[in-house]
């Protein structure tokens, strides 16, 4: 069992951009927005990692810092805190971390704050990616009101569905409004099908790109509960914000009759009102359990696996981990690896080394 006092932190992963689906060649392409809300919120999440690691300041109350002599009072946390270079804890839960019993004491602003935090350079590196691979073209296609409500909500689906089923960690980062733009690129290729060539290769290509962004939630420390839950309240949004207007027939200069304008189909609209009931539903049915202090856990028992899947190479408790690295730290002093030594002595690149070990351990024959 992971203990509440834990170190251990679920980060929220998003990995391999994807971009948005092309316009379709048939149809005049629409006015294209120039992004702003996108970039804004890059920006967003990059200062508020600036100040997360200000605030931490990890030499005034530890002698293990990373990094120590050239980023000083932005020093990275040692390795058994925090294994992806970022603040504490308790630095985290200050700025406002998703800790589902917080929430349901009363702090039901976390549930919005987290998804602006991120737990280490890698975490933010992969996310702010994604995030500008993904979100300017949306924005640019589809304007940054319906992008922007798109991105925050998704990122509260996300972080409702985490507080159900994570009540031992916190949780932090915005990988679930990335995958909440995933989604709802896929009901829009679903909902405007009529409009796109090569339909069928944009489905597949999108459809591969999303299982693959979701099976690296299976790893240890990843909240892919956050992931799958920003990823439906996305898919469901999709169908209502991102429903592009189509036309049956056109008529031609020097014909008489008068064109049709844009208009919705009936499937458009029945996928509207179907996608806007069951979202109202997700959230009012989510929050309720939520503030009932209901356990996703004790209804749902092979659920955890979603979130983490045990192997020979890793275990889902996180203290578990915590004592290989210790081992695998001790094995690599005993062998006398200098190379391996000098690094964790100056606490210089020092999850590096041990991955590089750990990937020679396991291909040595």
């Amino acid at each position: 069992m992971v203990r509440k006092d834990s170190p251990e932190i679920e980060i929220n992963v998003h990995t391999t951009p994807v971009p948005a689906s092309s316009q379709p060649p048939d149809q005049n392409p629409p006015e294209e927005w120039t992004p702003w809300l996108v970039p804004s919120i890059f920006v967003i999440n990059v200062a508020l990692f600036i100040l997360s690691m200000y605030i931490n300041n990890c030499p005034a109350h530890s002698r293990s810092c990373i990094g120590v002599q050239s980023l000083h009072l932005f020093a990275f946390e040692n390795i058994h805190e925090n294994p992806l270079l970022g603040p504490s804890t308790s630095t985290l839960l200050e700025m406002g971390a998703l800790d589902a019993n917080k929430v349901i004491q009363g702090q039901r602003w976390r549930i919005f704050t987290c998804m602006w935090l991120h737990a280490g350079v890698f975490h933010i590196f992969t996310n702010m990616l994604s995030l500008l691979s993904v979100g300017i073209r949306l924005e640019q296609e589809f304007g940054f009101a319906r992008i922007g409500l798109l991105y925050i909500v998704s990122g509260m689906g996300g972080s409702l569905l985490s507080s159900l089923f994570v009540r031992k960690t916190i949780s932090v980062g915005a990988s679930g409004a990335l995958f909440g733009l995933l989604g709802a690129m896929l009901s829009e290729l679903l909902t405007n099908w009529g409009i796109y060539a090569n339909k069928i290769a944009a489905l597949v290509m999108l459809v591969v790109m999303i299982c693959m962004n979701l099976l690296v939630g299976i790893l240890p420390h990843v909240d892919n509960f956050a992931h799958i839950g920003g990823f439906i309240t996305g898919f469901f949004l999709g169908f209502i914000l991102l429903a592009r207007p189509q036309l049956d027939w056109i008529v031609a200069p020097g014909y008489y009759g008068h064109p049709m304008k844009p208009q919705f189909k009936i499937y458009q609209y029945v996928l509207i009102v179907i996608s806007l009931g069951l979202c109202i539903c997700r959230f009012i049915s989510g929050f309720m359990l939520l503030f009932r202090k209901i356990d996703g856990n004790d209804y749902c028992s092979w659920c955890h696996y979603l979130s983490c899947m045990p192997t020979p190479l890793w275990s889902c408790d996180p203290q578990c981990n915590v004592r290989f690295f210790d081992n695998l730290v001790r094995e690599i002093a005993r062998n006398n690896d200098l190379f391996c030594l000098d690094l964790l002595n100056n606490n210089i690149l020092y999850i590096h080394c041990i991955t590089i070990y750990s990937l020679l351990k396991i291909l040595k024959p």
